[in-house]
């Protein structure tokens, strides 16, 4: 896979995590409802960041948008 293809799946993961996040009413649901789709929220230095369930790994920041 090219770096190119990476970047993009970064991206679609944040979009996806943030119009979750705008369709929540709050963090709770919205941390929720993301662990059903494999997905988890940490806080870090960097600010939030998007983690894999499955592989336990960190997939993306998302910063203070969220």
């Amino acid at each position: 896979m090219n770096m190119i293809t990476s970047h993009n799946a970064f991206e679609d993961v944040r979009d996806f995590v943030l119009r979750e996040r705008q369709m929540c009413v709050s963090e709770r649901e919205w941390k929720h409802r993301l662990r059903g789709y494999g997905y988890a929220i940490r806080e870090s230095r960097e600010g939030q960041v998007v983690t894999s369930l499955v592989k336990g790994s960190d997939i993306c920041t998302i910063g203070a948008a969220a």
